[in-house]
């Protein structure tokens, strides 16, 4: 991104505390109509707004966050970015969101940050093998990059890994993706909040849905705890209270919501260049550009909107941490955090209209949100916009659970969901 300001001035802004700055976006008041409302102020739903005004003409646009911007699973995350799933559905609406977050830093001309490091996801058995090779066929048949590596070519990449003949998870080969990569999350919350602001649409912050306005059957707006907001059409993209909203709707989902843990070492110098996944402990990590090693695991199977950590469950996660690399024993940890993920029966979004009329949905995203945010907002803008859905979004709809066409993506990218 191209900065308006020197190097001094950048300097003498960080002394005088920002003084100088103005703000990136308007914190506005909240109308009493919109032609469309999003509810939930994440990456989600900032993304939804933008492309509402940027993709579909939208002049009166308005976001409401009960709390503030970026303020629940955005900020919570462990920022990984991928496309390595096994059904076409999926692919195409992740690898969708991957090419859009490969050239969202000059869409939003705001740097997010998105490093494409790659991912590498372990095998540690024969059977595991065979899982890697069935994903790697279906990637590459689906029109993304996969490449299946040996032992040899999983090592060269990442030498530090446990390499013991003892291990306890022996390293076998894995699957590799080297479009896949990271970026900054609060960037990206940010870039989409201005674009989105200068473009004409509200965002409007600490202003809570208490309930619906239904008229004739339809969705016309919402109640909040600053008043009455009307709306043509409303959409809702608020991760893992989505059945908390659809309750106050008068509707249930398959929805149940989990914590999401994760925690950050203290930084050490450059060693992993990667991001890296065991299939048979779900660990995971990157390393950040300021050197913490971020490291997350598979879900805390109590339900729960507790945005805190289970010492039990970051016992496991770290134990797998050392299977993987027993030379970071003596590293201390920094911090530790949860997200609130919404997980749905067959572990995919959902996205689509709801049981009311004029109420569209974006959620059920499990642990896939943080990588889906361009293309969820894209498809749930298109939703609102045209009240039909792009053929991507097609699939992911509510209705699938009455035809029995489900997407089981629980084992599909080795994810512990």
């Amino acid at each position: 991104m191209a900065s308006k300001y020197s190097a001094f001035q950048l300097f003498r802004e960080g002394l005088k505390g920002h003084s100088g700055w103005g703000p990136a976006w308007r914190d506005a008041d909240p109308k009493a109509s919109y032609d469309a409302l999003v509810i939930g102020g994440g990456g989600h739903g900032l993304a939804t707004a933008y492309y509402l005004a940027r993709n579909h003409g939208l002049k009166r646009v308005a976001l409401i966050e009960k709390g503030w911007l970026g303020g629940g699973n955005t900020g919570r995350n462990t920022t990984v970015i991928r496309s390595n799933y096994f059904y076409p559905e999926s692919v195409a609406l992740y690898d969708f969101a991957l090419k859009l977050y490969e050239g969202l830093s000059r869409e939003l001309n705001y740097n997010i940050m998105f490093s494409q490091r790659g991912i590498a996801v372990v095998a540690h058995s024969e059977l595991e093998m065979e899982m890697a090779a069935r994903i790697t066929n279906a990637m590459q048949i689906n029109g993304t990059d996969a490449e299946l590596l040996n032992r040899e070519q999983v090592l060269e990449r990442v030498p530090l890994l446990n390499q013991n003949e003892d291990a306890r998870f022996p390293i076998f080969g894995g699957i590799w993706q080297g479009r896949a990569g990271v970026a900054r999350h609060d960037a990206i919350a940010w870039g989409y909040a201005r674009a989105a602001d200068a473009l004409g649409v509200d965002i409007i912050q600490n202003c809570e849905v208490t309930g619906f306005l239904v008229e004739n059957g339809r969705c016309a707006g919402v109640e909040t705890t600053r008043g009455e907001i009307r709306a043509g059409v409303t959409g809702m993209a608020v991760a893992g209270h989505s059945s908390v909203l659809a309750e106050k709707a008068g509707f249930e989902l398959p929805v149940r919501s989990f914590a999401l843990q994760a925690m950050v070492s203290e930084p050490v110098k450059p060693c992993l260049d990667t991001v890296l996944l065991y299939m048979g402990t779900g660990t995971y990590l990157s390393q950040s550009d300021k050197g913490e090693l971020v490291i997350g695991g598979g879900l805390d199977r109590i339900p729960s909107y507790g945005q805190r950590g289970n010492p039990p469950l970051q016992e496991e996660i770290l134990s797998g941490l050392l299977e993987m690399f027993p030379a970071f024993g003596q590293l201390k940890l920094l911090r530790q955090w949860a997200g609130i993920v919404d997980v749905v029966p067959d572990s995919s979004p959902v996205i689509g209209p709801t049981p009311l009329p004029g109420l569209y949905i974006n959620g059920g995203w499990g642990t896939g949100g943080f990588k889906a945010i361009p293309a969820g907002g894209w498809l749930l803008a298109h939703l609102m916009a045209n009240e039909e859905h792009h053929e991507i979004s097609r699939p992911f709809d509510l209705d699938r659970f009455a035809r029995g066409r489900l997407i089981d993506e629980a084992a599909g990218a080795a994810i512990a969901h």
